[in-house]
């Protein structure tokens, strides 16, 4: 079973509104994120919210996502992680993280999903020797992420307490470098 966990909770200040609400080709960037990751063959799509949930979660009614409200976002992007890990079926054989500001097409994200190889920690992107986002995790790292804090770097954290057991994925476009931050992004 392959899960994934949408991180949309933070406040989009230097955008000045929701990114998940921006266009992203005729519809918000929040329902491209969802559907590319179903079309990758995420067989569960968790979304986390939190500045501007409820306004967020009715653009996203006909979506078919499971939607966790974060009340504590303003803490920081690993409480987002933790809810997220929390709702991720404990069958989950690999987890893709990725945010709502970094999309991404379903071809690269099932690139990224095939490269992780049975044993191993998990995958993520490198292009001109830079690694990127989104990130592939083994379902057994779930507990882990379930505890993730601040204080201690969040997803980082498992990074390197696995970089040993982490495929990296040579990917031949510079894709990884968008990020959607400001309005001129």
């Amino acid at each position: 079973m392959l899960s994934s966990i949408l991180l949309a909770a933070g406040f989009s200040t230097r955008m000045g509104k929701p990114k998940a609400l921006l266009d992203w080709g005729n519809e918000p960037l929040i329902a491209y994120q969802v559907n590319q990751l179903h079309a990758a063959g995420c067989d569960e799509v968790i979304v986390v919210l939190g500045h501007r949930g409820d306004e967020i979660q009715r653009a996203m009614r006909s979506l078919d996502c499971r939607v966790m409200l974060n009340a504590r976002f303003q803490i920081g992007r690993a409480s987002s992680l933790r809810l997220g890990a929390k709702a991720v079926s404990r069958d989950a054989d690999a987890i893709l993280i990725t945010s709502v500001d970094q999309p991404r097409p379903a071809d690269f994200l099932r690139r990224l999903v095939a490269a992780l190889q049975p044993g191993h920690a998990g995958v993520r992107p490198v292009y001109n020797g830079h690694h990127g986002h989104p990130i592939v995790l083994s379902g057994t790292l779930r507990e882990e992420l379930m505890t993730v804090t601040e204080e201690s770097d969040g997803l980082l954290a498992i990074v390197r307490a696995h970089a040993s057991e982490l495929n990296e994925l040579a990917m031949p476009d510079d894709l990884l470098a968008l990020d959607i931050n400001t309005p001129d992004d």
